[in-house]
């Protein structure tokens, strides 16, 4: 939501969105320092939260260094060496968005680090696949990593950015496998409802993408509505849409939405 206006968080709360949950992000150009990511931990921890509120949203967010910057990894390792500062913060939820986004050499090793980090200390993780021709080839090295590393359990992890040839062997693989919506690239709503039609319920998490390009923070409803137009019940739309991330991310004590 760093990249949205409060406009948007006005039409979610009229949309029926229960909670904000946003992953720590790029910040449309690569950061200078570590210092930068501690004022964008502090946003993230504080501020947020507080915008939020205004319009009746709980936030809670994810904290890591996003894939896009991890190619430098003086940089990425002393990120990484702050972000247990953040994590007794009441709404951090985990580690997150990690994992790659060219496949390279140094992705992966920040991507181990980051999987030793919330292992040590017990946080769910929610990983980034790549947006590129070879999502298959990078989902494929996200599961060997987290497969060799015996403290994660899969039950805890979300893989986001799943389509049509990378969500079967996540789901497979015992993981949590979500879906991004955007408006006209990556996976529409109406995709979306697709891979929900061929793989069921279990274990599947919508996300709306909020993005620095075209993207739509009301993704969520508007998929609610295609699955309406298909005949899919209330309860299952409910499940789905609501009932299946609060699933997950109630395994953090710190998730609640109240009464």
């Amino acid at each position: 939501m760093v990249s949205r206006t409060t406009d948007d968080y006005e039409a979610m709360v009229y949309a029926g969105c229960a909670a904000v949950c946003e992953p720590a992000f790029w910040a449309g150009f690569d950061r200078s320092g570590v210092e930068g990511f501690r004022d964008y931990f502090c946003q993230l921890t504080d501020y947020e939260p507080k915008r939020a509120a205004k319009f009746g949203l709980p936030h809670f967010c994810w904290l890591c260094i996003n894939p896009k910057e991890s190619e430098d990894t003086v940089l990425a390792e002393e990120v990484i060496a702050i972000i247990p500062e953040f994590l007794d913060r009441p709404t951090v939820l985990g580690i997150g968005e990690i994992g790659l986004n060219k496949n390279t050499r140094n992705e992966l090793r920040i991507l181990e680090r980051h999987i030793d980090l919330a292992a040590r200390n017990g946080q769910l993780v929610l990983v980034h696949t790549p947006h590129l021709e070879d999502k298959f080839k990078g989902t494929r090295l996200i599961l060997d990593a987290l497969k060799a590393d015996g403290r994660i359990a899969p039950g805890r992890v979300i893989i986001d950015h799943c389509e049509e040839h990378t969500i079967g062997m996540v789901l497979d693989a015992g993981y949590w496998a979500g879906i991004t919506l955007y408006p006209e690239s990556k996976t529409t709503p109406a995709r979306a409802v697709d891979m929900y039609e061929v793989y069921g319920l279990q274990n599947i998490w919508l996300n709306s993408a909020c993005d620095w390009g075209r993207s739509d923070p009301l993704s969520i409803p508007k998929t609610a509505l295609e699955m309406r137009r298909r005949g899919h019940s209330e309860a299952t739309i409910d499940q789905l849409v609501y009932q299946n991330p609060v699933r997950f991310m109630s395994q953090s004590p710190r998730f609640t939405l109240g009464a």
